[in-house]
Formats: C-alpha cells, structure tokens, sequence
C-alpha cells in the first residue's frame, strides 16, 4: 500500500522535501536523500505522524529500524506506539551474539546484524527504513526477525523506487510507502 495516491497535503509537502542526486553513490545511482526532509521540522513531524496514524493499535511491540536511516525515522515511532527499539546494524556493530544476514544491493553487497535475544518469539514487528529499491535490505530485515521467530506485520519506508521492482522481494508482505522516487 502506498500513502503517495492519498490527497492528503502532508504527501505532496513531504515529496517535495526530499532532494534527487545523480550519480550517487556511483554513476547511474538517483540518490533520493532526505536530509533536506529533515531539516524541515513540519515536514519530518508529518512524515512520523503519518506512519504512527497507521500503526497505533495495531499490537506491534517491535519496531526494528535498519541502520542507518531507519535509525532515524524508527525510533519516534517506536516511542508513539509504546514499541520497543531493535537497531538492524551492519556487520560487526553490536557486541555479543547476533543472527547475521547478507543481501544484495541495487550497487553492490552487505550484511546487517540484529542482537540474539532482542526479540522474543510470537512478537509483532514492524521493520522501518528510509527507502525500498530492490528490496534486500527489507527482505534480510524480515528474514533477521523471522529466526528470532517474529511475526513480521508491515515494512514501512518513506520512499519507494517502483521501478526497481523491490515490492516483489517481500514474499508478499504489507508495504506501506508515503512517497515513490521523483
């Protein structure tokens, strides 16, 4: 699902926060940054209300934000929605036992790390992040989550890159977009 064909003003106002780089990180790359999202308070205050909207009351007891961007955007929604916190970090980042997955990028290869033990079986979660491309970073979030034997409800992330087709990768789970790629 995507919040992008709603007609709600904080949409459009949002979208047009969010800065377009060419050739970032690499040559053929159109880096959707949302540091300019950020520095527009009423912007990132629309961008959290919007997704703690949908997700109150929904019984979802883990929000597990995907570093580093969802580092950003989890947390205020974790709080709002009486969740706890899980930091998705990569490689080599938290100390003691972690489940570890690999995954492909649109640009290359990475690895994220979740704490053993973060997360107890039977817990609904929601995986949060900045933007969807081709969906292996979503995909070895839910997967992280999925041995620790959470239910994985939605992945929510402020920018889609439809064309990228990585929708496709989540076998089918909810995804819940505020904007597409400009």
């Amino acid at each position: 699902m995507s919040a992008c064909r709603d007609d709600d003003p904080r949409i459009r106002s949002i979208q047009s926060k969010i800065r377009v780089v060419p050739n970032f990180p690499k040559p053929g790359i159109m880096f959707q940054d949302i540091t300019t999202l950020l520095l527009d308070p009423k912007a990132f205050k629309d961008t959290i209300d919007l997704f703690v909207d949908r997700y109150k009351g929904k019984n979802i007891s883990v929000v597990a934000g995907i570093e580093a961007r969802g580092f950003i955007f989890g947390p205020p929604i974790a709080l709002a929605i009486g969740a706890k916190f899980v930091p998705l970090r990569k490689r080599k980042k938290l100390p003691g036992k972690v489940y570890r997955e690999e995954y492909d990028l649109e640009y290359g290869s990475d690895c994220i790390e979740m704490h053993v033990g973060a997360v107890d079986p039977g817990e609904r979660a929601l995986v949060v992040d900045d933007l969807i491309a081709t969906g292996g970073t979503l995909r070895a979030a839910m997967n992280l989550l999925e041995r620790a034997e959470a239910e994985v409800v939605e992945c929510a992330c402020v920018i889609e890159i439809p064309d990228l087709k990585g929708r496709d990768r989540l076998n089918g789970k909810p995804l819940y977009v505020l904007v597409e790629s400009q």
